[in-house]
């Protein structure tokens, strides 16, 4: 087989590849929905920067069957980054499952040539992911680093993973689980043509369940909301996300977005009227119900280590990030390497400065 690679800095060529992305997707059974075609593009359309585009993509004569979707970043240093940070829990390359190392090959020497005197930065790589095939393939200099935190449940329907739990616990779920039902509260898979709605829905819902208290902000903003709606409608159709209605007498009191792939499934956002919690419902068990629901994988919680996880006694799975060099490009390896350290030092600082508020060191 010959295989060629093509660098694609153009935004309209982008945008219609829409179709071959998606077949090459549906190839790679570890891809995750962030590097669903129809997110990328999206995510490209609200955040990119013009002239930043970097698509790497191989053929095999007129067929896709690999592609890196990165840009150009300036800061810290010079480097190609994966498309979707900061608002994607996975970063990852695309390889066809039924090509063997020659595509590999090809995807790294591109990668190689098209990165010239920029670093390539691989965020948020779940272990496993087709990009690791890549860091073992470089032969300059490369480093591999802990990126975030994400927990995983098992593929298993909700009775199952509420039998994980200690007795006690168990009990308790259950119980909450009746107490979901004695209110009526009553689940609808939206379809296609509601998701806009319902999305719109979700976003008010997810803005009044956190007032007054600390939110991510990019969560309020224009264009996370354009983003989205662009999106996740063409995911719904795809199978690559589902949105959720829960409904109390004939009111949406919350809205649930999770996204699906055939290995693994996350609930991405959701928003909750408080209405539930004054009425004894609990949101959280709700979700993971109807989450669970859907899975064909690993059920992924995504970033974070938020208590309430741990309630569900998820495993700990840390996601890679791939840092990868050319001989000239070394020192930008040696940067980015220092100032991973510098921002780890700070958050076990700000750490240390909480655990001692905690016990009563300090105020404000």
């Amino acid at each position: 087989m010959t295989y060629t690679s093509e660098l694609i800095t153009d935004e309209a060529v982008f945008a219609g590849l829409g179709p071959e992305w998606g077949r090459l997707h549906g190839r790679c059974a570890g891809a995750t929905p962030f590097q669903s075609h129809a997110w990328l593009h999206s995510w490209w359309l609200s955040y990119g920067r013009r002239g930043r585009l970097r698509l790497l993509l191989v053929r095999d004569g007129g067929e896709l069957v690999a592609a890196a979707p990165l840009m150009r970043v300036r800061r810290p240093v010079p480097a190609l980054v994966p498309l979707g940070a900061p608002i994607s829990d996975y970063g990852d390359v695309l390889l066809d499952d039924g090509r063997g190392e020659d595509a590999v090959a090809a995807l790294t020497e591109g990668l190689s040539a098209c990165a010239r005197t920029s670093l390539i930065d691989l965020r948020e790589v779940r272990p496993g992911g087709a990009a690791e095939r890549v860091y073992d393939r470089w032969q300059g200099p490369r480093r591999r680093v802990a990126d975030s935190l994400c927990l995983e449940l098992p593929a298993v329907p909700m009775a199952e993973l509420v039998a994980r739990l200690p007795s006690s616990k168990a009990q308790r779920v259950r119980a909450k689980l009746r107490k979901q039902e004695e209110l009526g509260v009553e689940r609808h898979v939206v379809g296609p043509g509601e998701v806009d709605k319902a999305l719109q829905r979700l976003l008010e819902l997810h803005e009044l369940q956190w007032q007054g208290r600390k939110i991510t902000s990019e969560h309020l903003r224009e264009r996370f909301r354009e983003h989205l709606v662009r999106a996740v409608g063409p995911m719904v159709r795809s199978g690559d996300a589902v949105v959720t209605e829960f409904r109390l007498d004939d009111d949406v009191v919350a809205v649930d977005l999770t996204l699906l792939s055939p290995l693994l499934a996350g609930g991405y956002l959701y928003g909750a009227h408080p209405c539930l919690r004054e009425r004894k419902a609990d949101v959280a068990v709700m979700l993971l119900d109807a989450c669970a629901r859907h899975v064909r994988g690993t059920l992924s919680l995504l970033r974070g280590d938020e208590p309430y996880k741990y309630h569900w006694r998820p495993e700990p799975v840390v996601n890679q990030r791939l840092l990868l060099a050319r001989r000239r490009t070394t020192p930008l390896l040696a940067a980015a390497l220092c100032d991973v350290a510098a921002r780890q030092r700070g958050k076990e600082a700000v750490r240390a400065v909480r655990k001692w508020r905690e016990r009563g060191g300090g105020g404000p």
